[in-house]
């Protein structure tokens, strides 16, 4: 049986082409040149501006979070230094592998990808890494906040990309919260007694 193409919203409805915004800032920058032909994938040009911005703040929030899995991974020190060392090394790979798949998903919908640290600190929720080293313990509570942090913004920008038709966004976006709900339930049973 053949699946009837999913229909787009009319550009009408008041959450598509519209997202949460961090500070009002446009951070999504429209890519392309006069020789190359307009992007038609099905989903409009403005849905495909809101959604680029929304994985903007989700790459911005992912990879602050991947420095401050790898600063932890240099810097942890004590007792439980073995297990978290590995487990910090297994956490910062994982985040580092996702920056690049969000960062490819803005291009395609035809958008520069943000790549410096003053874009992202500007767009960022989740806090910068600690100048001074926290203890072990600290850095396992700084972790469960900042991927409980990524995973409801990427839960906020779900809806929208739903809205436009963008079902690999959503997808990708779904799986994303996976992984930091999992990750964020694994380091807050190191804290529990």
């Amino acid at each position: 049986m053949v699946k009837a193409p999913k229909k787009t919203k009319p550009s009408s409805s008041p959450s598509v082409g519209k997202v949460p915004k961090k500070g009002g800032a446009i951070v999504a920058q429209e890519s392309g040149s006069r020789n190359a032909p307009i992007i038609n994938i099905g989903i409009e040009r403005q849905d495909r501006a809101a959604i680029a911005e929304g994985l903007s703040r989700v790459l911005a929030d992912t990879y602050t979070l991947y420095l401050t899995t790898h600063n932890f991974h240099w810097n942890v020190t004590g007792p439980h230094f073995n297990s978290l060392h590995a487990m910090f090394m297994t956490q910062y790979t994982e985040l580092w592998g996702s920056t690049d798949v969000l960062a490819e998903r803005i291009r395609a919908l035809g958008h520069y990808a943000p790549g410096s640290y003053a874009e992202f600190s500007k767009i960022a929720t989740v806090p910068d890494v600690p100048q001074n080293p926290p203890k072990a313990m600290e850095m396992v509570r700084i972790l469960v906040k900042g991927h409980e942090t990524v995973s409801r913004i990427a839960r906020e920008f779900i809806p929208v990309a739903e809205e436009a038709g963008d079902d690999p966004t959503a997808d990708m976006l779904t799986a994303r919260c996976t992984v930091h709900d999992q990750t964020a339930w694994m380091l807050r049973s190191l804290l529990e007694d």
